[in-house]
């Protein structure tokens, strides 16, 4: 790594803000992962522009973090440049229009909206991500997804450039976005929600919560659901009727409680889950004509 793009890296964002060789298993819900060659966390969308161009100039490749949760890192770690958005978690709430910073965590902006009276993002509250991470891949649960509330994003192009995008632009689908395709960092968003009553809406958040930890692997680390729904089927079902459930490769297992989940039981590598994908989809695949295909992303190696 150049010591001279570090300095100015650090220069631009203060010391603390600024790692080399940073775990990223401790950065991760799969609590896998080896190191980052350079991890930066940025205090402010302008900050985070900066950062980027900085690493453009040094010819450094950057990829952007939020917490982690629907990602698996390799166990070699990541080459270059890991922007951390953690930093950036400021909410402002005017009547039903929700701006937030792409680092919020859903839980934090389904709690803010629920203290404001506001109603459409129950869905969320349970999600492990990041308003940012949520928009990339258009997440959901319960019925509910991103675009249902979604008024627009302001982004960074690869170019540099910052514009601001209507929801429609960003054409959000089934776990999907063009957010991935275009290059594009997404540092904050607005959401247009409805009034609501509080407690009604506590009391849906705590339905929901129940029914998550009743059904999901929540006391072990994940990456969340491990494979896209295929159309007309379930993907947990299928795993399920296939024999594999509690199937384990080293650390790695397709979890008892839900099959669409695999957990890290302890010492999990990457390549344990990697491995264990792959007997999965080829499995499935030979027992019943259906190829499975993984939901979570994968960060560093060869990619």
């Amino acid at each position: 790594m150049n010591d001279a793009f570090v300095q100015s890296l650090r220069s631009l964002l203060g010391d603390c803000a600024v790692k080399t060789g940073e775990s990223m298993a401790a950065h991760t819900t799969f609590r896998i992962g080896g190191p980052a060659e350079v991890y930066a966390a940025p205090a402010d969308s302008r900050q985070l522009r900066l950062a980027a161009e900085l690493c453009g100039k040094y010819g450094q490749p950057c990829r952007v973090l939020g917490k982690g949760s629907n990602l698996l890192v390799d166990d070699g770690g990541i080459r270059g440049v890991v922007l951390s958005t953690e930093n950036m978690d400021q909410v402002e709430i005017d009547g039903v229009r929700v701006r937030a910073m792409a680092g919020v965590s859903l839980a934090k902006l389904a709690r803010q909206a629920q203290l404001a009276s506001l109603t459409g993002l129950e869905f969320a509250a349970g999600i492990p991500g990041t308003l940012g991470g949520a928009l990339v891949m258009n997440a959901g649960a319960y019925g509910g997804e991103m675009k249902d509330v979604l008024k627009s994003a302001r982004v960074l192009s690869a170019d540099g450039t910052e514009q601001t995008l209507c929801a429609e632009q960003l054409r959000l689908g089934y776990r999907s976005s063009c957010i991935p395709e275009k290059g594009y960092i997404v540092t904050e968003a607005e959401l247009l929600l409805r009034p609501g009553n509080p407690e009604e809406i506590q009391v849906r958040m705590d339905e929901l919560a129940v029914q998550r930890r009743t059904k999901q692997p929540l006391e072990y680390p994940s990456a969340g659901s491990m494979f896209k729904r295929p159309a007309g089927y379930f993907a947990g079902k299928l795993i399920d009727d296939a024999g594999l459930r509690g199937y384990r490769v080293g650390g790695a297992q397709v979890s008892e409680k839900h099959c669409g989940f695999v957990i890290n039981r302890g010492g999990a590598t990457a390549a344990d889950v990697l491995a264990l994908c792959d007997d999965v989809i080829r499995i499935v695949y030979e027992k019943f004509g259906v190829r499975l295909e993984r939901e979570v992303k994968y960060m560093g190696g060869e990619e």
